[in-house]
């Protein structure tokens, strides 16, 4: 897929913030004055800290896939099929809770939502069979809720927690369901179709506006849409595989945006040289702050 369209006038330029070329960045955090991020395929949950310019890195035992923070303490990870406990430092802890599903089979994205829930979302190894869903975890325990998919990316939730934007990244659309009396993924209208020309919709974010970010793969950017699902702006990006955005600083105005090299051949690493790179952009309006998951 070529480069598509040049960026919206309005809106700015993305930096690159860290070269830190993963193989698959993903699940981005701002906590405590940094932005944490998983590369999925190179085994690594990664730390950059601005206001210092400290870049630290971790090795992990498995592929994570998201990083949130605990109501106890901590951050809590996504890797294979279990929720597991990783501490301030980077240490690899306990694992909190199994997830069921076929083997071939990892978790992916996730948002905690007001309320303290955990939503996350399973993938199909091979992409290909609708056998990744949908679950929530918090200190009633851990269940599924739907949204069968090969690929769910998000999800995310409005800012006053009713509804919950699920992705089917093969089917190209963003879904939003309502949760506000339930947690059952049913009776969901289309939020956005992608036009697979444009890319494939992966991660998904909520601003403070309600307005939903959806980051591109194959599609060189994120795009801003207006809580009615009308497209309103879109930001590029120096490489085609575009993951996910998470919103940082001291006023949560920074948009930091996670990328990948997976995908990419030796001639489109060399025209896309910061693939995999962490960049930054000033966002038009400022993010949500991070809740922290309620544990059982």
């Amino acid at each position: 897929m070529g480069k598509p369209m040049t960026t919206d006038p309005a809106m700015p330029e993305a930096c690159l913030a860290w070269p830190v070329a993963a193989q698959l960045g993903e699940g981005p955090l701002w906590l405590d004055g940094a932005l944490w991020f998983c590369d999925i395929e190179g085994r690594a949950l990664h730390r950059y800290t601005p206001a210092t310019g400290a870049r630290d890195s971790f090795a992990m035992p498995g592929r994570p896939s998201f990083v949130v923070p605990a109501a106890d303490g901590g951050l809590l990870i996504g890797m294979e099929l279990t929720l597991r406990r990783v501490g301030s430092d980077g240490a690899p802890g306990d694992v909190v809770a199994n997830v069921g599903g076929p083997a071939n089979c990892r978790t992916n994205d996730a948002v905690v939502d007001p309320r303290g829930r955990l939503w996350f979302g399973t993938m199909d190894l091979a992409q290909r069979a609708p056998i990744g869903q949908v679950h929530a975890h918090d200190a009633a325990g851990l269940r599924a809720v739907g949204g069968h998919a090969p690929i769910t990316n998000g999800p995310a939730v409005s800012p006053d927690g009713t509804r919950l934007y699920h992705v089917d990244t093969l089917a190209g659309i963003v879904w939003s369901f309502d949760i506000g009396a339930r947690e059952q993924l049913v009776d969901g209208i289309v939020f956005a179709r992608i036009d697979p020309a444009d890319g494939s919709p992966d991660g998904v974010t909520v601003d403070a506006e309600g307005c939903v970010w959806v980051a591109l793969w194959g599609g060189w950017s994120v795009r801003r849409y207006s809580p009615l699902g009308e497209l309103l702006s879109r930001v590029a990006l120096p490489c085609a595989q575009v993951t996910k955005i998470a919103f940082g600083g001291a006023d949560l105005r920074t948009a930091y945006v996670t990328t990948a090299r997976t995908g990419l051949d030796d001639a489109e690493l060399r025209t896309q040289p910061d693939a995999g790179g962490l960049f930054s952009f000033a966002a038009p309006a400022p993010g949500l702050a991070a809740v922290a998951a309620q544990l059982p």
